[in-house]
């Protein structure tokens, strides 16, 4: 017997099992094998995540659309004979307490209670927006649906929107021309509001464009010409020939401001008396009459008479108004193109402050340094730097970038060093450089055991430049500052475009060195081998090799930064966003870029919205509107750097991102 088949034999018989219940075991293994209870929950997990995901966006698409679009007029009339007429913004269905039917008169309490009653202590109301907030105080008002006795949609209602104290609403009275009626029916008058308006706010546009630019060019002139006498006082002295000179200059820019303004402003009065001719007389639900400036109408209709045709109209007006115009009535109407300017910029601006030093960070550490206790302790410190709340970046970017690099370039240093004293420190500086430099070509040429001793200290040789360097410009008594003569009105040394481009840039940063050396060490290594044995050397490799391969994942960082960073807005609350911007970053004034100014941006214009309008109804369209916007610019900015990625893509499709 061989002993093959005798071990064969020797071998005990599996155990017997039921039939049944090793049918279930085999079951239950291949389910778990499968993963299938996981695989349910992953997916509905992700379902889940993409429902919610999807329902925010329609939410703000179907909210952020409809805001422009006109609604008919309705005109309710109550028991107690008040009458009110306006747009009907919302309706909703509440349970009312005592203190409502407290309020009413006992002629309408015992209807309204029934009423209530009959529909098992429910009431309905509506919120209407009645305007006219100059009669009424008030741009909203309830109006409880037990009181309401009659309601309908006059056909002569018309909606207007004004420049200031919001929309009104009422019936065309007449039409006044040099306080001089030409109209007195509602078909004439409004005939003869289309005939007149768009005239009138040609003018309008006309006399705003020359308060705003030929004036502002005039002001921008005296504004150099003073200056540059306090410059010459300030470094030559009051009674100096170069401040004298510089006063001379400062007269002559006067004069010639004079003439130019009285030039302007007789523009201004012969605009202003031309469009004050033209009065719009209205008469409100419960006839009041007050008679409204055309040049103070930026549109108006009769919202119960259009079609459909001229919905659209007055939908592509409003749009175009948004997009291009700046915002009045306390940021609720008009439009947020300063925002969009503002934004746009930023980002630009971020992004090119963050992807250089983003891309040179992870090369570094990627390619040249060695493992070791400071690159983990720089990796670390990445990590815990994308978890820090964004509001501390206002706050570093405030107290490093505003008060003191801003302070410095505007006054230069607070506490100069003598002469003296700065030239020792300068020579200590030389001093260091020179050994640093020496100690590096010893480092290179040294053997092995004592390159590692050289090397650290060749770097500690070149920190200590770099802290005598920083010293030597903090301390130097050779700057003044570049924008002296405007203290104490600082120019860098409060929130402006540049600084809170740059506060964003160090937020963004940790999401593009990840990024960037994820994509670097997605190249293979058998290129970079290659690209040595040709006899490249190896920033030659990293240059021509490693860098264009791994550019499709770079400009992956490049996109989650701007989606990032284009809709921050806590650290922008500290460091230059405001609410209301006079002059954009960008305009046609030398040096054309102004990156020390405020700027308006849209994730801010949404908060001042929703929590600071003095009108919060008018303003809550509004929010949804322009967090509809935020989201098309973002989706604007990352669809064009997808597009270059993709294009880089094919490029190489060797590499695999």
């Amino acid at each position: 017997m061989s002993l093959s088949s005798g071990l064969a034999q020797s071998a005990p018989d599996p155990p017997a099992t039921q039939p049944g219940r090793r049918g279930r075991r085999k079951g239950a293994s291949l389910l778990a094998a499968h993963g299938e209870p996981m695989v349910w929950l992953t997916g509905g997990a992700l379902a889940i995540a993409l429902a919610m995901i999807v329902g925010l966006l329609l939410i703000i698409l179907v909210e952020g659309a409809a805001t422009f679009w006109p609604v008919g007029v309705v005109r309710f009339t109550t028991l107690d004979g008040q009458v009110y007429m306006g747009e009907v913004a919302r309706d909703e269905t509440y349970r009312p307490g005592d203190e409502v039917f407290d309020a009413l008169e006992e002629e309408f309490k015992e209807k309204a209670t029934a009423s209530v009653a009959a529909e098992g202590g429910r009431a309905h109301r509506t919120l209407v927006r009645t305007g006219n907030f100059e009669l009424s105080n008030s741009h909203f008002q309830w109006i409880q649906g037990f009181l309401v006795r009659q309601s309908d949609r006059p056909r002569w209602a018309v909606v207007v929107e004004r420049l200031s104290d919001g929309r009104f609403y009422g019936f065309p009275d007449s039409f006044l021309v040099d306080d001089q009626s030409v109209a007195d029916s509602p078909a004439h008058t409004w005939a003869m509001f289309q005939r007149h308006h768009e005239e009138v706010r040609r003018r309008w546009k006309t006399r705003r464009s020359l308060e705003t630019h030929a004036i502002g060019r005039i002001n921008s002139l005296l504004e150099e010409a003073r200056l540059e006498v306090r410059q010459a006082e300030l470094r030559h002295g009051a009674d100096s020939s170069a401040a004298a000179s510089a006063r001379r200059r400062m007269e002559e820019v006067q004069a010639q401001a004079d003439r130019d303004f009285t030039g302007i402003r007789r523009r201004i009065r012969e605009i202003n008396d031309e469009n004050n001719r033209y009065q719009l007389v209205l008469s409100t639900a419960d006839g009041q009459q007050t008679a409204l400036a055309l040049a103070e109408v930026v549109r108006a209709y009769p919202a119960n008479q259009l079609s459909t045709f001229q919905r659209l109209g007055v939908y592509a007006s409003r749009w175009a108004e948004f997009l291009l115009d700046d915002p009045r009535a306390g940021n609720s109407e008009g439009g947020v193109f300063p925002a969009i300017f503002g934004t746009v910029v930023m980002t630009l601006v971020m992004t090119v402050a963050v992807v250089p030093f983003g891309v040179l960070a992870a090369l570094y550490l990627r390619e040249y340094a060695k493992a070791g206790l400071v690159v983990s302790a720089v990796r670390i410190a990445i990590n815990n730097l994308a978890g820090v709340p964004s509001i501390v970046f206002g706050v570093f970017g405030l107290g490093f970038f505003c008060y003191i690099m801003g302070h410095y370039i505007d006054a230069g240093p607070s506490a100069p060093w003598q002469p003296r004293s700065w030239f020792v420190l300068l020579g200590g500086l030389t001093v260091a450089a020179a050994a640093a430099l020496i100690v590096s070509l010893l480092a290179g040429r040294a053997p092995a055991s004592g390159r590692r001793l050289l090397g650290a200290l060749a770097v500690g040789l070149w920190l200590a430049c770099l802290a005598l360097t920083v010293l030597a410009l903090a301390k130097t008594p050779f700057f003044e500052g570049f924008f002296v003569a405007r203290l104490p009105d600082p120019t860098y040394g409060k929130g402006g475009l540049l600084w809170a481009s740059l506060t964003l840039a160090l937020l963004t940063l940790p999401v593009v060195i990840v990024a960037t050396e994820e994509a670097l060490s997605a190249v293979p290594r058998s290129m970079r081998e290659g690209s040595y044995a040709c006899g490249a050397s190896k920033w030659q490799t990293i240059w021509r090799i490693v860098l264009p391969r791994a550019m499709p994942g770079i400009m992956t960082g490049m996109i989650l930064a701007i989606a990032r960073g284009a809709g921050e807005v806590a650290p922008l609350m500290l460091v230059g966003a405001v609410n209301v911007a006079p002059k954009l970053p960008l305009d046609s004034e030398p040096p054309f870029l102004h990156p020390e100014r405020s700027f308006m941006h849209l994730g801010f214009h949404v908060f001042d919205l929703g929590f600071q309008s003095p009108n919060s109804e008018a303003a809550k369209p509004m929010v949804f509107t322009t967090a509809l916007l935020l989201i098309l610019i973002i989706a604007l900015l990352n669809i064009m750097a997808v597009w270059i990625r993709s294009r880089l893509r094919r490029r190489f499709m060797s590499s695999q991102f």
